[in-house]
């Protein structure tokens, strides 16, 4: 038997399987974008997948504590696609 690897939320602070979650990646070139693969160089934070989830990170700041960095609005929008999907 395999052990699932768990990440938390930054915003929820709930524990998930890594693959029910997105990451979100500041790369070493202080670039944002959204890790799709999970496997992306940088420093990253867990999100859960969903639109009130999403709204509250954008409200609360969440992302923006979590890579140390201001978060730019593009990502908010691609994140909502994702949910879309």
């Amino acid at each position: 038997m395999r052990k699932i690897p768990m990440r938390k939320c930054v915003v929820t602070q709930e524990r998930f399987p890594k693959k029910e979650l997105i990451r979100i990646v500041r790369t070493p070139e202080q670039d944002i974008i959204v890790d799709i693969t999970g496997k992306k160089n940088g420093h990253g934070a867990y999100l859960k997948l969903n639109k009130a989830t999403i709204e509250l990170a954008k409200k609360n700041h969440a992302l923006n504590r979590a890579l140390e960095c201001d978060i730019p609005e593009s990502i908010y929008d691609e994140l909502m696609e994702l949910c879309r999907e």
